[in-house]
């Protein structure tokens, strides 16, 4: 296993602060997100989105109309050489609020839970196939047994 990353978190906020987690919450879910799976330095930007934003760029980058819980952009540079800026998280507090509430979830764990989704997207997973899925799956709920959330999946 690597050397857990030299990380960098910013937080641009362009809603309201209730609920949201502090900054060093988003810290800790994403630093065990990528222990073992990324070393050296990192640094990710965590936007948190309204819902029109989240919509817009939900129907830009992947074609469906309405405000989504997370999106990961991931960085890549013109030339293809290594950078720490592994990408970009956009997460919409009000989705991810009522998602939680429907859920019957602590907010504060669906936010952990969906940050460190989208920070696994950032590093190449993906669960477009079953098997990615499922694999992509078994990570989420590893790294949040670790920081003492039950699985999100049962």
């Amino acid at each position: 296993m690597s050397a857990p990353p030299t990380l960098e978190v910013f937080v641009h906020n362009r809603v309201g602060r209730k609920g949201v987690p502090a900054r060093r919450s988003f810290e800790q879910w994403i630093r065990a997100a990528l222990r073992g799976r990324r070393s050296g330095r990192a640094a990710i930007v965590v936007a948190l989105l309204d819902e029109a934003d989240a919509r817009a760029l939900n129907r830009q980058f992947r074609g469906r109309d309405y405000a989504t819980n997370v999106l990961s952009f991931p960085h890549e540079t013109i030339d293809g050489r290594r950078t720490r800026l592994l990408g970009d998280l956009a997460l919409c507090p009000e989705v991810i609020a009522r998602e939680a509430r429907e859920q019957r979830k602590p907010l504060r764990d669906h936010f952990a839970h969906l940050t460190v989704h989208g920070t696994l997207h950032l590093v190449g997973y993906d669960h477009e196939r079953l098997r990615d899925a499922e694999r992509m799956e078994a990570i989420e709920r590893s790294v949040l047994a670790d920081l003492g959330i039950p699985d999100p999946y049962a």
